[in-house]
């Protein structure tokens, strides 16, 4: 199992919004890609006094990583949905991926239905 850990510093003021939009639309829509998401909410310490968020996302592999990530960020519905609402909130990201037993996946959430 392929886990993606991606963090986000946040605009000032900006997390209650950027953190509903994440759960409320775009989560939903990445499942519709077929994308787990394992986790996504604000992190509990601030750093430096930043508003920071995260996204957890598990992939079967690298490739199956790749194909779906490109559909995704490729689609109309991405684009013309909640797109503008995540990146205009956004000051930086930062993006881990590492593999790990499939259980440690299963631990943080379901799989897309």
């Amino acid at each position: 199992m392929i886990l993606e850990i991606r963090t986000y510093r946040l605009k000032p003021g900006t997390i209650d919004e950027f953190v509903r939009v994440m759960r409320e639309e775009a989560a939903p829509l990445l499942g519709r890609f077929g994308i787990r998401v394992a986790a996504a909410g604000a992190s509990l310490v601030r750093e430096d006094g930043h508003e920071e968020a995260y996204l957890i996302r598990a992939f079967p592999s690298l490739a199956v990583r790749d194909e779906q990530e490109e559909a995704f960020y490729g689609s109309d519905a991405w684009r013309d949905g909640p797109r503008d609402a995540i990146l205009s909130r956004i000051e930086s990201y930062h993006t881990v991926v590492l593999e790990t037993a499939d259980q440690a996946a299963e631990v943080l959430g379901p799989r897309p239905s």
